[in-house]
């Protein structure tokens, strides 16, 4: 924290105790809040200051930090753009946009906004330092290996220690095959950082992924390990007293259990054009198999958005919605349909009529009880991927903020929810008149012409060679989930990636023992 701050945090609560404060007054305390690691003492501060100034453009900027810190990037978004319809020169709200935007996996965007920052703040050194980091991240995910390394050198000019910009080159490295490269520039920058933080984790997450390319899977754990802990740090706040999200797991399939489906319908004349749903599990192979698809002509794909959120709010949140949700006529469930579809029109930034749309997000396996009752024609593809490779593979991997993330710092908590998921699948699939292929991930990666074949036959698409370039296809139109790098190199068999770490899954094994089995992957 900076000297400046901290005697100007001193005079503001100085004025404002002295009740001549202003609204200038209350944001220069929140920041000093807000940076302190007070975030609750940080909102409220900022919410004075728009009380006795609305157009304190300074607080929505600091509101929208708050907003994205805690997962809301709604709230963040509508923060910056309203500091930005007032101040459009503001360079500091261009900069809070960008990493709203990059945070929800809105790459072209963030892009754009970091530009403006470079445009509008060209000799600010931080400001300038921050924007070409995000820059050099988000060509290093993209796998623009000059761009990025121009970028970071250039927020390395500016800030010699900007942790953004030492992950984005170390990203790079292994991207390059120089794994012992990206674990020299990170171990010094983490000999720095004594506290948890979110530049520390993802810091962590390199250096894991560095240490595991060199084969040195005890110190690859105890970096992933780490980064996991500084995970539940940071967010302890946002997520205390919260139960674990399994816990909201096993209660809709409690309430399936309760669910009269003697009136669902059996099946469904098929749409004009298919509507498909590719769910399963993180990490099993779910943005490789929405790429293969969204690389045939008329198809429209969408990723981990919340389509069904009306729904979701309606019945899965009480104990007793999904009875509820049974019991309703057509008429009534016809607002939740076109909720759906006006949801899906936005993600797409169009009208979704006439293509072929695949709606892939994993976690919507706990939504099947609602789209088998609001999509009975809806053709369901569900990845499976050994539940070692799964569980490992959501330990060490970075996740932006969810209701899942907190679940994924252990490996107890990961397998304890792989299980509730998978339990609550099983369960939809015996009551559910669902339209179901299971997609095995090894076949996908391993026989990927067959399976595709497969795949297309039973979602009713002709296939065609363009599905073997999703590679491109991922490259164009951009990935934001945590598979971007691994979709974007082509079919990478990542099968067995477990085995090094055998040791640290041994205490977990007994929960996944029964899935391992019945999925096929004992042997």
């Amino acid at each position: 924290m900076s000297e400046d701050l901290e005697t100007a945090a001193r005079a503001a609560a100085a004025a404002l105790g002295a009740g001549r404060g202003t609204a200038a007054d209350c944001t220069t305390l929140g920041w000093y809040r807000a940076v302190s690691g007070d975030a609750a003492g940080a909102l409220a501060l900022f919410e004075r200051a728009l009380q006795m100034n609305p157009r304190e453009v300074e607080a929505m900027v600091g509101l929208a930090g708050l907003h994205r810190a805690a997962g809301r990037l709604r709230d963040a978004a509508l923060r910056c753009d309203a500091a930005l319809a007032i101040a459009p020169g503001y360079a500091e709200a261009w900069l809070e946009r960008a990493f709203v935007m990059a945070a929800g996996g809105v790459m072209d965007e963030a892009k754009r906004c970091y530009g403006e920052v470079l445009a509008r703040a060209p000799t600010h050194a931080g400001q300038r330092a921050a924007a070409h980091a995000g820059l050099a991240a988000i060509a290093a995910r993209d796998g623009e290996a000059e761009a990025g390394r121009h970028h970071a050198r250039a927020a390395l000019a500016d800030d010699p220690a900007h942790t953004g910009a030492i992950t984005a080159l170390a990203t790079i490295e292994l991207e390059a095959g120089d794994a012992q490269a990206a674990r020299r520039l990170v171990e010094p920058a983490l000999a720095r950082m004594p506290e948890p933080s979110p530049e520390r984790m993802e810091l962590l997450h390199a250096l894991g992924d560095a240490c595991n390319r060199l084969r040195d899977p005890a110190a690859a754990f105890a970096a992933y390990a780490r980064a996991k802990q500084d995970f539940a740090v940071i967010h302890a706040a946002t997520f205390a007293g919260r139960p674990p999200h399994r816990e909201f797991i096993e209660g809709v399939a409690a309430g399936l259990a309760a669910m009269d489906i003697s009136g669902l319908p059996d099946g469904a004349p098929p749409p004009v054009n298919p509507h498909i749903f590719v769910l399963g599990y993180p990490r099993s192979g779910n943005t490789l198999l929405e790429n293969v698809l969204a690389s045939l002509p008329g198809t429209a794909a969408i990723e981990e958005m919340p389509t069904l959120r009306e729904a979701d709010l309606a019945f899965l949140a009480e104990p007793d919605g999904l009875p509820r949700f049974a019991a309703l006529d057509e008429a009534a469930l016809a607002p939740y349909r076109t909720a759906y579809w006006q949801r899906v029109g936005q993600a797409l930034g169009r009208d979704p009529a006439g293509a072929t749309l695949v709606d892939m997000d994993p976690l919507k396996s706990i939504r099947l009880p609602l789209i088998a009752r609001l999509f009975p024609a809806a053709k369901v593809l569900l990845v499976r991927r050994d539940p070692r490779d799964v569980v490992w593979s959501c330990f060490r991997t970075s996740f932006a903020l969810s209701n899942a993330a907190m679940d994924f710092t252990t490996l107890e908590g990961a397998a304890r929810h792989y299980d509730a998921l998978m339990r609550l699948t099983e369960l939809a699939l015996a009551r559910l008149p669902v339209s179901v292929l299971e997609v095995p991930y090894h076949r996908m990666v391993q026989d990927f012409d067959v399976m595709t074949h497969e795949i297309c036959q039973f979602v009713g698409l002709a296939w065609t060679d363009d599905l073997r370039r999703f590679d491109r296809t991922a490259r164009a139109r951009g990935v934001s989930t945590a598979s971007a790098r691994q979709v974007r190199r082509g079919l990478f068999d990542g099968t067995r990636q477990w085995e090094p770490y055998g040791e640290y899954l041994a205490p977990v094994m007994p929960i996944l023992q029964p899935w391992i089995e019945k999925l096929g992957y004992a042997s």
